[in-house]
């Protein structure tokens, strides 16, 4: 009989940025090199993989919010390689274009073509994703991943009933919220000792290779009781293994996006909890402090550091979520 998940303290909703004054007409008008426009033209919008939903939630957000604000973008992918990554803020900068917003293929990696572009009098925004150095992108607009996780895991252990075997799917190890979101998970499954970890594989957080990676695991351990994931994609392909093996119905699935497929399958009762980032928020927000950075060459936030937390998604709530927005 699968277990049905119990009631877990409601999520928390995303926070809004600390914006200040911007200065003065004239030292807007002034501004530092690379701002101090009057708005419009060109934003390079550089991210990760349009084929996922997460991403491609990203790319229409920005794209939308880059329009409203009379913005022509040029939209393209590095598929989390820091040399693609760099070949495309290249072009970028070759191009000058007004602003760059990116969603970085590594945290260290990821500096030095960041820096080129500041260099070069174009203002940065970040996504999604950290780099390792501050004072260089005008924004680093994330999602709170240890959060997010932590409130995941309460979830997911409580589904469980803290006990029995698990296995782990990991994202991408160049991207450092595969790491943020699988210690948030150890952080709070250590504290219950009959739940055990027994395998982990990385899936790159793909479906399918989340698929194949639950199936290598599955010939190891069959008699698994539950899954964590670090992306939803990979859960869904995990759910997808679990399925084919007929034993779907004695396993608990932790997801990681909040993506609609996931929505779908905690409220069918294929997983047990997702934990919604809130992407269209952080994207529209740093598209946001770009647009100021290009008009009056003064960025709004206190901190270019903003970490929006996450919510968790359950049986509860899950009909309520749509496009990677909660509707209350």
């Amino acid at each position: 009989m699968r277990r049905t998940i119990l009631s877990t303290t409601a999520a928390i909703a995303a926070t809004g940025l600390a914006l200040t004054g911007c200065g003065g007409s004239e030292e807007a008008d002034a501004g530092p090199e690379g701002g101090g426009g009057e708005g419009g033209g060109e934003i390079s919008i550089i991210t990760v993989d349009p084929s996922n939903p997460y991403w491609s939630a990203e790319i229409e957000t920005a794209e939308t919010v880059a329009e409203e604000m009379g913005y022509s973008t040029d939209t393209s992918a590095h598929g989390n390689d820091p040399d693609e990554q760099t070949r495309l803020m290249e072009t970028a900068i070759n191009n000058d274009v007004d602003g760059i917003l990116l969603d970085p293929a590594g945290a260290d990696e990821s500096v030095a073509i960041v820096q080129k572009a500041v260099d070069a009098g174009i203002p940065v925004s970040l996504v999604n994703a950290e780099i390792a150095e501050t004072g260089l992108a005008e924004a680093q607009i994330v999602s709170n991943n240890a959060q997010g996780a932590t409130v995941g895991a309460e979830a997911w252990a409580e589904a469980m009933e803290y006990e029995g075997t698990y296995v782990e799917l990991l994202g991408k190890p160049s991207d450092n919220n595969a790491q943020v979101r699988s210690d948030g998970y150890e952080g709070v499954l250590s504290q219950y000792p009959d739940l055990e970890k027994v395998g982990e594989e990385i899936a790159n957080w793909d479906r399918q290779e989340g698929q194949e990676k639950m199936e290598q695991l599955l010939s190891r351990y069959p008699d698994i009781d539950g899954v964590v994931a670090g992306n939803d994609e990979m859960a869904l392909g995990a759910i997808n293994a679990l399925e084919q093996e007929g034993a779907l119905d004695d396993v608990e699935v932790l997801g990681f996006d909040g993506n609609d497929d996931a929505a779908q399958a905690v409220a069918e009762g294929d997983m047990a909890a997702t934990v919604l980032q809130p992407i269209t928020e952080g994207t529209t927000q740093a598209m946001e402090v770009l647009d100021e950075v290009i008009r009056t060459g003064e960025s709004p936030l206190e901190d270019e550091k903003v970490a929006l937390d996450c919510v968790l998604i359950t049986e509860e709530n899950a009909d309520q979520l749509q496009g990677f927005s909660l509707e209350q």
